[in-house]
């Protein structure tokens, strides 16, 4: 599906005369607006700033260089910004060698799903000040949406012609728990699916953390994976399979681990290690202190599938890396590694052997 796309100074947008139109006649989707940052002096910057919520789609700020700090409150208004040599300390701003390739690849992603891709900006944007438990309920709600919708529809077609089926029930306990003392341990334990975020292991590490709420004793939670990988995301082979969306709204939001772990961040330790994809780093974004093996690779492949992040990464990443980064995160699709986790403070440590 095509999209509009329109490139405006910021000038165009502190003014009233050159406004993009959401909607046309043609079509139900609203444009990407390219927002050129060049030259642009701090008074200017501070009327598009105002003007901005008024741009309904994807705003996206444009630079070939740095961003000057006099325009932090128009980036900080965008839903993102594509500029060479930024402050790696400032949110709102993705770094990149060659500005122009990456909004082009930006932009093909969009161009892939545009319907998930403008939804994720307005989950981010709409429960940025929300508290957790109620933007948990937005996200859902909105990933719900998505999963009625021709996106989600295409790629689970696609996925249903490999012939794949229910994954087996685990052989083992699919999480386990460890007291020592003070400290609780939480392991993911189905290695051979890549500890996914299936069904059984959904189910028993939310039983493992309503134990860790009750259990005023453990003053340290420690969540680990065992196997080459932390945890491998959504189990893909249980896609499609809920009863209606509306029950798999209530199980994702009340049946979920996002408000578990949210509700025991203060004494929770995550360790990561390998593959940690979509609800592997969702959830673990939650936690207090987030430690990361070298060899850790995040990615949220969610809106190439036509979805959203929807076991609380819309929440819990921008509250570590800001809206603003975790949307290029998500509209990408692209690895992020333990390195460049650390330094946009995703994860808080890479170690290679963390203390026990």
């Amino acid at each position: 599906m095509d999209i509009d796309v329109h490139t405006l100074t910021a000038a165009e947008v502190a003014g009233d005369g050159n406004r993009v139109a959401v909607l046309d006649a043609t079509s139900l989707l609203e444009p990407v607006i390219l927002v050129d940052l060049d030259g642009v002096d701090g008074s200017t910057a501070a009327a598009a700033a105002a003007r901005v919520p008024d741009l309904e789609g994807l705003v996206i700020g444009i630079a070939s260089g740095p961003i000057r700090p006099e325009l932090a409150p128009l980036t900080a208004a965008l839903d993102l910004t594509y500029a060479a040599a930024p402050d790696p300390s400032d949110p709102a701003v993705v770094g990149c060698d060659d500005m122009r390739h990456a909004v082009e690849e930006f932009l093909a992603c969009v161009r892939r799903c545009p319907q998930a891709s403008h939804i994720a900006a307005q989950v981010l944007r709409a429960s940025a000040d929300l508290p957790i438990s109620a933007a948990i309920d937005v996200e859902s709600l909105a990933y719900s949406t998505l999963q009625g919708g021709p996106e989600f529809a295409g790629w689970l077609a696609e996925r249903r012609l490999l012939g794949r089926s229910l994954p087996p029930p685990p052989v083992t306990d699919p999480v386990l728990l460890d007291a020592d003392g003070e400290t609780l341990r939480i392991t993911l334990n189905r290695p051979e699916r890549r500890n996914a975020y299936g069904t059984a292991l959904r189910d028993a590490l939310v039983d493992a953390l309503r134990v860790a709420v009750a259990d005023d004793g453990s003053t340290r939670i420690l969540l680990d994976g065992a196997g080459p990988s932390f945890c491998a995301g959504g189990d893909l082979d249980e896609f499609g399979h809920t009863p209606d969306i509306a029950t798999a709204h209530l199980i994702r939001t009340r049946g979920g681990a996002a408000r578990l772990l949210a509700r025991i961040a203060g004494r929770t330790e995550v360790r990561l290690h390998g593959h940690c994809v979509g609800a592997g780093i969702e959830i673990s974004a939650f936690a207090g202190r987030v430690v990361a093996a070298p060899d850790t690779v995040v990615r949220l492949p969610e809106v190439a599938m036509g979805l959203i992040p929807g076991a609380g990464g819309t929440v819990s990443l921008p509250r570590r890396i800001g809206r603003w980064r975790s949307l290029h995160l998500f509209i990408t699709g692209v690895g992020l590694g333990a390195r460049r986790a650390l330094e946009w403070g995703l994860v808080d440590e890479v170690a290679d052997s963390p203390e026990p």
